[in-house]
């Protein structure tokens, strides 16, 4: 697969990969390599894999945009366990990335104040 193709999949790949971060700070450089590494090597004959592309180059352009979703993300990266056993630990580490972040909306409720008429 050529790189052109992938990139068709990743809109955000340029804001992704430019995303000016602290020096000091492992956990966003950590994932836009694996955000990189997974999205080059992906079977775009499979659709799950393109799924998978769509979805995390959406993730990873949240977390450059979204500072409470960066927070959450940063604390819950650390929680991650793989297996050994696990036959691609790429995947793996893509497919919890993918799953902290639905749980971030699915736990993200937005405040909405309603103010009262006189």
């Amino acid at each position: 697969m050529s790189n052109k193709e992938v990139l068709n999949y990743c809109p955000n790949f340029n804001h992704i990969v430019n995303f000016k971060y602290n020096g000091n700070d492992v956990i966003t450089d950590k994932l836009i390599t694996i955000y990189r590494d997974f999205i080059f090597k992906a079977d775009l004959n499979n659709n799950h894999d393109i799924k998978m592309v769509k979805e995390i180059d959406y993730v990873l352009n949240k977390y450059t945009e979204d500072y409470l979703f960066r927070k959450e993300m940063k604390h819950e990266i650390v929680n991650i366990k793989i297996k050994r056993t696990c036959g691609d630990i790429l995947r793996a580490i893509v497919e919890n990335i993918l799953n902290i972040f639905d749980n971030y909306l699915f736990n993200t409720t937005r405040k909405i104040t309603i103010a009262k008429w006189i």
